[in-house]
């Protein structure tokens, strides 16, 4: 097993070096025809397009309903041990506990003439989820649906539709239906894929259209996502998950190894990076991976991960290895050195930061509480992660006033009219006194 070894003395070395980054996760033409198609057949054949795609790729045996009904959650929810419900309520309390603190309220401000504006913010009327059916359903994404639902029922969402595949057996692992049990989520269909994508979009017999669709999938559900973004609003387009290290001389070697690894187990697609100032560490780190993946159950996807997209990089200087974390924006950037606090301030883009060796990626995916839907592929330049702003829209209101109106006649008007619009100028002018 081995990964990529770089040294870099400057920006311009880095430039050089990263150019097989830039391939990373490209979704090919022969993706995008595929889901057009299936979108397309949904659209026109509604119920009988799911079935069919749904027996094709998830469960030979498949039949109707699509719709789970309450007993049959409650009565799933209830296979799940105690001990793993409550672990659940406590993730849940923490995810809720944090975006609390997200909620926005509407505002209003009034100017001397009496005029009154504001901005009204409300939560769209109905969220549809996908949540991944992880290893054919033996390793159900929990976090997922709470890190997705949890910020649109904050919001005040009341309508809430997960969609996830169901089993071989068609059934959906009860984990899924546990947390969705304690979240009073009641909506759910046994339905996955790009298929599920276009009927939250446009609706279907049994799926009725939902406002804004949030949650990971493969690239065919990725690529439906993009392509009725307009029709529904969307969480993002998210790509293969990543992680960047920044470490110092203080860093633990083996636990470096381990919280990158911790990424490379998610797909072939992972990028894990460690950005180091220390030669020891850049020359023993690969060998510590290739350590500690030999043992991981997932090795043959660690393997590839590292090998395709896995890099430890020697960097001249701490200020260097925080240009070329910029430069690369990752998902999750850990500083693991002596003083993580001094090395924020210098930190641009990211889509979740991890200070000190007490912060490691897991513990933000599952359960510190911020959200683990982030941007990946370089987006966090410009975009952040989920959160209850996702699922709310904002409303301007201008309620003029008398003087305000007839002193913004002339200049309105002659705006209007620089534009070629005279219809908006007469719609002033009409109300003059």
């Amino acid at each position: 097993m081995t990964c990529r070894s770089i040294c870099v003395n400057t920006k311009q070395d880095w430039d050089s070096a990263s150019l097989w980054l830039k391939d990373r996760a490209k979704a090919s033409a022969d993706v995008e025809i595929a889901v057009r198609e299936i979108l397309d057949s949904v659209k026109t054949k509604g119920d009988a397009a799911l079935i069919d795609y749904t027996i094709a790729f998830d469960c030979e045996s498949f039949t109707p309903p699509l719709a789970i009904d309450d007993y049959a959650i409650s009565l799933e929810a209830a296979q799940v041990p105690a001990k793993d419900r409550d672990i659940i309520y406590r993730a849940a309390d923490n995810i809720r506990s944090f975006h609390e603190r997200q909620k926005e309220n509407s505002w209003f401000t009034t100017r001397p003439d009496g005029t009154i504006l504001g901005q009204r913010v409300t939560p769209v009327d109905a969220v549809g989820l996908y949540v991944p059916g992880g290893q054919g359903g033996n390793t159900p994404l929990i976090s997922t649906l709470l890190m997705n639902a949890i910020p649109a029922q904050t919001a005040g969402v009341k309508r809430i539709a997960i969609c996830t595949p169901p089993r071989k057996d068609g059934s959906i692992n009860p984990h899924i239906l546990a947390a969705a049990h304690i979240l009073n989520i009641q909506e759910i269909y046994r339905v996955g894929g790009a298929w599920s994508i276009g009927a939250l979009a446009y609706g279907t017999e049994s799926i009725a259209p939902v406002d804004v669709i949030a949650g990971p999938g493969n690239i065919y559900v990725t690529t439906a996502k993009r392509l009725v973004q307009g029709t529904v609003g969307i969480d993002m387009i998210a790509g293969p998950s990543e992680v960047l290290v920044i470490c110092d001389g203080s860093a633990d070697l083996a636990v470096v190894a381990a919280d990158l690894l911790s990424q490379a187990e998610h797909d072939p697609m992972a990028s894990c990076i460690c950005i180091t100032t220390d030669a020891h560490i850049a020359e023993d780190l690969p060998g510590e991976l290739a350590r500690q993946a030999h043992s991981l159950p997932r090795a043959a996807i660690v393997k590839k991960s590292l090998e395709d997209w896995g890099a430890v990089i020697l960097a001249q200087s701490m200020s260097l290895a925080i240009e070329i974390a910029n430069t690369i924006a990752p998902e999750h950037l850990e500083l693991y050195t002596r003083d993580p606090w001094s090395l924020l301030p210098f930190i641009k883009h990211a889509g979740a930061i991890f200070m000190g060796a007490n912060s490691p990626e897991p513990l933000g995916d599952y359960y510190a509480g911020p959200n683990h839907v982030l941007p990946t592929m370089g987006t966090a330049r410009f975009s952040q992660a989920l959160s209850v702003q996702t699922f709310c829209k904002k409303t301007s209101i201008i309620a003029a006033s008398r003087s305000c109106l007839q002193a913004s006649i002339n200049p309105v008007a002659t705006l209007a009219r620089i534009e070629g619009l005279e219809a908006h100028a007469r719609a002033l002018e009409i109300r003059r006194r």
